[in-house]
């Protein structure tokens, strides 16, 4: 059946096809019509985000170097996007790594493996195992790439231990003049010491060679038990067992305490995702905050209540289904490395403020300790650390508390994770690294017209 138009109608569709007559003739209206379309981009709290001129995804090393050498603005490398601070985010050219993907070679004598530097951690494990081979450590999240996690020296916990960056025995960099660098101890070994925890300022990592061990299973235990009773034996935690931390539940006085130890136990049957890590407690402690947070006496009683009724399953399993957990619960974080020998000062201070000025957080706050290194921008650089990490639920505000807090750690002479939220600039930050003009001078060399600085980066290295 045909359409019928009034009258009115077909003057109105005459006025819009003028319009867009009009536009076609405008030559600024047709080159907007052209444009590439912009996509934001976020990170994985929805605390970061920018709207780049572009986000490309090289899938080889010449197009990455033409990639590098082409672009007019800024340019900077993007992961997992699990970083909290604003190392990624710039009006220019995102660069994704995810071509750059899996297991590149294996050295079974030297139990060394190379990996493309866009690999997630995730994807780690198993391509290691099928070699015989494991990291000698992980985080407790396996989200990031693997550059990612060596660019901002992402680490573990166990006193014998250092951060990913310390395993890394060799990597390829490509420069802001978009030269292909291939940089270990022999080769380029001013460049390479320093861009083993390099924030993206060096260039961008293509590959990645790890110094790795034999593939190994772990044991978890975990338990409740009194805060104050685990940092009195911290000594003695961390010498038992080869990786300890605490999980600290803020507004009571207990902590979930988890251990890992290697083992050649038959494995466990997996547990369900929603108990790993303590998930199940923590949607158990959101609860309580939820509708407790006004009456701080019982809430602080419920949650002391808890070790009564939590029970934990002990977990054997591969190393790298061990040491990461599922994180289902998105938040925003800050974390310092305190000297190890702070630590238990440190931690008690931050209890102390949140209990006296009753600070509105109900995620439970991360303890663990780190081995030093000899990497000019690591935060464990030449002392071992204690790490601490304060968290805030991604829907809740965390100015305020994170501000509160932060203080805390710069008396304690706190180096901020890379990373994680932080104030800090040039200025507070050069004091803490006396390796600081290594790092800036190879870093101008490599970068001198600073191509790979957003704002961020500039303010805390210090470059106009």
């Amino acid at each position: 059946m045909p359409i019928q138009l009034t009258r009115r109608q077909l003057l109105q569709n005459a006025a819009v096809a003028g319009a867009f007559a009009a536009l076609s003739s405008n030559p600024l209206a047709a080159e907007l019509a052209r444009a590439p379309r912009l996509i934001p981009w976020r990170n994985w709290s929805g605390g970061q985000s920018c709207l780049p001129a572009a986000r490309l995804a090289p899938q080889s090393l010449d197009e990455l170097v033409q990639v590098i050498r082409q672009a007019q603005g800024k340019v900077r490398p993007v992961g997992s996007a699990h970083s909290f601070s604003a190392l990624v985010p710039t009006d220019g050219t995102l660069v994704s790594l995810a071509y750059f993907n899996g297991l590149l070679g294996h050295d079974a004598a030297t139990l060394q493996a190379e990996f493309a530097a866009g690999t997630p951690m995730s994807l780690m494990g198993p391509a290691l195992k099928e070699i015989g081979q494991a990291l000698p450590n992980m985080s407790d999240i396996d989200y990031q790439t693997l550059a990612g996690a060596i660019s901002t020296s992402t680490h573990g916990t166990g006193v014998g231990f250092g951060s990913y960056s310390t395993h890394v025995t060799g990597l390829q960099l490509v420069t802001a003049s978009g030269e292909v660098l291939d940089c270990d101890a022999q080769r380029h070994p001013e460049v390479f010491n320093a861009a083993r925890v390099s924030l993206g300022a060096f260039g961008i990592a293509t590959r990645v060679r790890l110094q790795n061990r034999a593939a190994f299973r772990l044991h978890e235990r975990q338990w409740i038990a009194s805060t104050e009773e685990l940092l009195e034996d911290v000594e003695k935690n961390t010498r038992e067992n080869q990786h300890w931390e605490m999980q600290v539940l803020t507004h009571s006085d207990y902590a979930l305490s988890i251990a890992l130890n290697e083992t050649t136990d038959p494995a466990t049957p997996p547990l369900d995702p929603a108990k790993e890590g303590g998930n199940e407690y923590v949607s158990i402690i959101e609860g309580l905050d939820k509708y407790g947070s006004d009456f701080p006496a019982a809430r602080r009683f419920l949650l002391n209540s808890l070790r009564h009724i939590a029970s934990f399953d002990d977990r054997i399993g591969d190393s790298y289904d061990v040491f990461a957990n599922v994180r289902n619960v998105r938040f925003n974080e800050m974390e310092y490395s305190v000297p190890a020998e702070h630590g238990p000062a440190c931690l008690r201070e931050i209890l102390k403020l949140i209990n006296d000025k009753d600070l509105r957080t109900w995620f439970p706050i991360e303890y663990r300790y780190v081995k030093a290194d000899d990497i000019p921008l690591s935060m464990f650089e030449g002392r071992d650390s204690c790490s601490i990490s304060v968290h805030q639920h991604y829907s809740m505000d965390h100015h305020n508390f994170f501000a509160a807090v932060e203080p805390i750690f710069w008396k304690y002479a706190g180096r901020p994770h890379w990373g994680k939220l932080h104030t800090l600039n040039a200025r507070t930050l050069q004091p803490l690294y006396p390796r600081w003009k290594e790092f800036t001078e190879v870093r101008r060399e490599l970068d001198p017209q600073g191509k790979f600085l957003n704002a961020h980066l500039s303010s805390i290295l210090g470059v106009a």
